[in-house]
């Protein structure tokens, strides 16, 4: 790139203007000068190229510190880019070795058709975080929640383009999306296609870009959206909800929205995978005979557990298919009671009677 070339000056604009100003500074000066409406060839690369740069945040920034783009430097002298619009071709004479891949990519194609097959449009994904209480992991249910995202513009219905204006050809790339660069350096020059900076790789652009959107054909905003979340979804699950996350540019297709799940620790019943776990106290007496004891399940509900005579503490028991259903899969997991004898603190004057009666009896 040539260090002494004034950007600024090429387009006409001030070192301050705004990115707003540079790109009407640029679409002014490249309709004049555009080859296919007679313009000067050479003129048109260099306006390309003073665009290209003075779009580019980081690039700008670079030019005005150093006059040069760095990432743009080749290692050697003799290095010169040079513009070209339409189907991108390959060609070479000889090549940097540290290019190589990227090169036999672009001379059979398969670069180029792997960019186009790329959605340029597409929104981002969106990447949310829900805490939910374990007992709501016993059925499906559904929540809202409201989420800051890229939405379809008002205005413009999602087209960047103003009301009664249309969707026109872009001039630079004509159509293609892609504009070819010449690469000259002491090994030698090859030819690649990069995205077009006019039209950022769609081939279209508004005639006249919406006043609210700036043509982008979505603006920030609060959605809520409506989500399903499936029984038995466990702590670390990523739910995914296509078409949920950002509007894509123009029209193009929606991100996902990606739920993240945190099932709350619940007070009493611990989770260990499908299956849920209860500690139940029980007296010494109904250890030693046997007895029927009230507890209740996950869902609230009270069911009857036979204790066994001779129970140890400690002992576990199982009560088949009450524990968290399999997530999109059928049936549950179990639920295990283990059954802690508790010490009294405290005893009334008969019931130390009694005891000292059963001591004497062995027990």
């Amino acid at each position: 790139m040539n260090e002494m070339k004034d950007y600024y000056k090429i387009l006409g604009v001030s070192k301050n203007a705004s990115q707003e100003e540079i790109k009407k500074a640029y679409y002014r000066l490249a309709h004049k000068y555009h080859p296919d409406k007679g313009g000067d060839p050479e003129k048109f690369k260099e306006i390309n190229e003073a665009y290209r740069v003075l779009s580019d945040p980081e690039k700008r920034r670079q030019y005005d510190m150093y006059g040069r783009v760095f990432e743009e430097v080749a290692p050697g002298p003799g290095f010169e880019y040079q513009w070209f619009w339409g189907r991108p071709e390959f060609d070479f004479e000889e090549f940097d070795f540290g290019d190589l891949a990227e090169m036999i990519e672009e001379m059979f194609g398969i670069g180029a058709s792997r960019r186009r097959k790329r959605d340029l449009k597409r929104g981002k994904d969106i990447e949310v975080e829900i805490e939910i209480p374990l007992e709501l992991t016993l059925e499906d249910f559904e929540k809202k929640i409201r989420i800051y995202k890229f939405v379809k513009c008002p205005r413009c219905q999602g087209t960047g383009a103003e009301p009664g204006t249309k969707i026109i050809e872009c001039f630079s790339c004509r159509g293609t999306g892609y504009v070819q660069e010449i690469r000259k350096t002491f090994f030698g020059t090859f030819t690649r296609s990069t995205v077009c900076p006019e039209c950022g790789g769609e081939g279209y652009r508004p005639e006249k870009p919406c006043n609210v959107c700036n043509g982008e054909g979505r603006i920030r905003g609060e959605e809520e959206v409506t989500i399903r979340i499936p029984a038995g979804v466990d702590t670390g699950q990523v739910l995914k909800f296509e078409g949920k996350g950002d509007v894509g540019r123009r029209g193009g297709k929606s991100g996902d929205l990606l739920v993240r799940v945190i099932v709350r620790p619940h007070p009493v019943f611990e989770r260990r995978g499908d299956d849920l776990y209860i500690q139940v106290p029980i007296s010494f007496s109904q250890a030693t005979l046997g007895d029927e004891v009230e507890i209740k399940t996950l869902e609230g509900k009270k069911i009857l557990l036979k204790i066994p005579p001779g129970t140890e503490s400690g002992k576990i028991l199982r009560i088949s298919g009450k524990g968290i259903p399999h997530f999109k899969g059928t049936g549950r997991g179990n639920l295990y009671v283990q059954l802690i004898i508790k010490t009294p603190k405290k005893l009334t004057k008969k019931q130390r009677e009694l005891l000292e009666k059963l001591k004497e009896e062995g027990l």
